[in-house]
């Protein structure tokens, strides 16, 4: 037996336009796409099934996003800070000062 979500995504027309802004663009990273276009999905009243595999994803990463945008909104879907050392050096210099060539 599928399970519902108990996160009902309703959205308002800004938030429908950002999201599907959000999902035709090609020049945005792909997860800000996926992000947006599972919402939209979630909006439709689709099961977080449906989606993961309409979207070829896994239910418990639909079901992350969604409980982030119930409870965030927009900016939820946002990325955060991850654990860990931060590079050392940026990833637009790296070798480019040196003359380095591949």
């Amino acid at each position: 037996m599928p399970r519902k979500s108990p996160f009902e995504i309703k959205l308002s027309r800004q938030e429908r336009e950002i999201l599907e802004s959000r999902a035709r663009k090609y020049t945005l990273p792909y997860f800000e796409v996926l992000r947006a276009r599972m919402i939209l999905l979630a909006a439709e009243g689709r099961s977080n099934d449906e989606i993961g595999a309409a979207l070829s994803v896994g239910r418990d990463v639909v079901s992350l996003w969604r409980k982030r945008f119930f409870q965030q909104r927009v900016g939820g879907l946002e990325e955060r800070p991850r654990a860990g050392r931060p590079p050392i050096f940026p990833p637009t210099t790296r070798g480019a000062d040196k003359g380095h060539r591949l």
